[in-house]
């Protein structure tokens, strides 16, 4: 079930196309109304993780059974296997979240409590192989984010080296942009941008390992981070590696497998957006068609599967 409205313990404050935010209700007023930032209201939130799934900028119908709890418990374990890079998880045992409400049971299997922080208008996009929006770029260009690439690099490609390509966070209900790190100097500072480059180059190359060890391809994946409101640093926030945030491809059909759509088969929801190109008319229909049985089923196993492959079923 995804809750939208207020929990034991915790108020609604704001819902995204995929996840929904709660503050204790004890730290809210009368007069308290929500501004898209809340740490007006209180220094943690309660992250909650819905079924629910979108393509195209769209929220799509039905939910994909498991999706949240899925996505949730591979963030936590990524977080825990990152213990050098600070995020944004707010524990119990500190002594500053004492005297929150508990996590309600019924959401607990998807939720995250968590610092609120500065959030950079970055996204930190980092690149192993060449698919999707790079390669649209590379072809279009020779280049990804103003980086030359060697050419002749095919679809699927592995880059020599992983680039950093980082876009700017749109505001709600407009698309993201490619932007040049030169940009996000100019955006968040030199320090900082330098900061957002390394964290995410180190923390894709520690990632792409531990996955090449369980037999998959970590081919991109996108960071988000802000700085902690007490002491400043920059700090690894909102999902991490996940199917929603990542791009898998099995090691061995990659290597093996003789079309692009068998090698690069991915981990993700990739089922719904291929099964979306071909039966909406984005220009013609309002609404996006409701997905097959088989099309949520199949995306769920793929999700399932990505989560036991990498933590080895634990």
């Amino acid at each position: 079930m995804d809750a939208t409205g207020d929990l034991d313990g915790w108020t609604h404050v704001y819902s995204g196309k995929v996840r929904d935010l709660y503050v204790p209700t004890s730290a809210m007023s009368d007069d308290d109304t929500w501004t898209g930032d809340p740490m007006g209201i209180s220094p943690v939130v309660l992250v909650v993780a819905s079924d629910r799934v979108s393509a195209f900028d769209r929220a799509l119908e039905p939910a994909i059974p498991g999706k949240g709890a899925l996505l949730t418990s591979l963030t936590r374990w990524w977080f825990d296997q990152l213990p050098e890079v600070p995020n944004h998880l707010a524990y119990a045992e500190d002594d500053r979240y004492r005297d929150l409400p508990p996590v309600p049971a019924e959401v607990a299997d998807r939720a995250m409590l968590c610092r609120t922080l500065d959030m950079f208008p970055i996204e930190c996009v980092v690149r192993g192989y060449l698919t999707g929006s790079g390669y649209a770029e590379y072809a279009a260009t020779g280049a990804i984010g103003g980086i030359p690439l060697p050419e002749g690099l095919q679809d699927g490609d592995r880059i020599p080296e992983p680039v950093y390509t980082p876009a700017w966070k749109a505001p709600m209900g407009q698309h993201d942009e490619n932007i040049s790190y030169e940009r996000t100097v100019e955006l968040v500072g030199e320090t900082v941008a330098e900061q957002l480059r390394a964290i995410s180059l180190e923390v894709f190359a520690h990632a792409s390992q531990v996955a090449e060890e369980r037999g998959l391809i970590l081919a991109d994946t996108k960071f988000e981070f802000g700085a902690d409101r007490e002491l400043g640093i920059v700090t690894l926030a909102d999902e991490v590696l996940t199917s929603d945030s990542s791009r898998y491809w099995d090691l061995e059909a990659y290597l093996t497998g003789g079309t692009p759509e068998v090698r690069m088969a991915s981990f993700d929801k990739q089922i719904v957006r291929n099964w979306l190109a071909a039966n909406w008319d984005q220009e013609e229909l309002e609404d996006p068609p409701t997905l097959p049985t088989e099309i949520v089923e199949q995306t769920a196993e793929r999700y399932r599967s990505l989560v036991e492959r990498l933590t080895m079923g634990l």
